[in-house]
């Protein structure tokens, strides 16, 4: 493959916002270890997540383009992506798509046997979103359940388990995401109930799913706020729980009903900003405690 090809499925994939999930991530093998064994992780351990999260999305997102290209073909909003543009092959993006499962396979297998017995349910999760929207309007926190394994797979990265703690770190980041995507799918609402397609705002309205992803978030700070109590950090976590609260807060308020176009600065200004946030605040808390 060459770097020209590369770069349109980089571009395809969006390779940038992996800076939605990398932080929780690393904020999950960091803060698991810290709680568990009372230690950091080494350095080894903090590369090898980074690659199978790298490895993880790169496959998903991958998946998801090649299964909606026809979908995404008959979208003006996304008739212009990579496949249906004739930008890039079916061949050359399933050659990736194998080389990134090969990449998150080899990186668990560098981590404990908790991760590698955990990853085919992590696969199949991947896999199944792509086919979500094709049958259920729950298809959100699909993804939300996807994106949450990265934060509880950096937890057994470096503990070798699962446990309640590392549990409500999945669940706030899983309705966190959910929240997100209900409200990005909003412009695709009218598409989506043309096409036979399922989502919150195809099947509440754009108004209702709104109001669903709001609750999606309350659920997100109070999880947060729970993990703050139950792991006892400090005032400094804390202070990124209540940033994060404000900036979804903040969110919220540029986004709706009747205007989706602040739309993307919601969705990846904001969102990019929260989870470095949470990151930020977890090792300013984990360093000076």
């Amino acid at each position: 493959m060459s770097l020209r090809k590369l770069k349109i499925i980089l571009e395809m994939i969006k390779f940038e916002h992996s800076i939605f999930a990398l932080p929780f991530a690393f904020m999950g093998a960091v803060l698991g270890k810290i709680v568990v064994e009372n230690t950091w992780p080494t350095w080894m351990e903090i590369f090898w997540v980074t690659v199978a999260m790298v490895g993880a999305r790169s496959a998903a997102m991958s998946l998801n383009r090649l299964i909606d290209r026809f979908i995404d073909a008959k979208n003006p909003r996304t008739a212009t992506r990579a496949i249906p543009a004739g930008l890039i092959s079916i061949f050359e993006v399933i050659f990736f798509i194998v080389v990134s499962f090969a990449v998150l396979f080899f990186a668990a297998f560098q981590l404990n046997s908790l991760a590698v017995k955990l990853l085919p349910l992590a696969v199949f999760v991947l896999i199944l979103y792509s086919y979500t929207k094709r049958f259920t309007w729950l298809c959100h926190f699909v993804l939300g359940v996807a994106i949450g394994f990265g934060p509880l797979g950096g937890w057994v990265a470096t503990t070798g388990q699962v446990d309640g703690t590392g549990l409500l770190l999945f669940i706030s980041v899983l309705f966190w995401t959910a929240g997100f995507d209900i409200m990005y799918a909003c412009q695709d609402a009218e598409f989506d109930t043309k096409e036979g397609l399922y989502s919150m705002p195809s099947r509440f309205g754009i108004q209702k799913a709104l109001l669903i992803a709001r609750a999606c978030h309350v659920v997100t700070f109070f999880g947060l706020l729970s993990l703050y109590m139950i792991a006892n950090l400090s005032i400094w976590f804390l202070i990124g729980v209540l940033i994060s609260g404000a900036i979804l807060l903040y969110e919220h308020t540029l986004v709706k009903p009747t205007d989706l176009s602040k739309l993307d600065v919601a969705f990846f200004n904001m969102n990019g900003i929260l989870s470095l946030v949470m990151f930020t605040f977890t090792m300013i808390d984990l360093v000076i405690s």
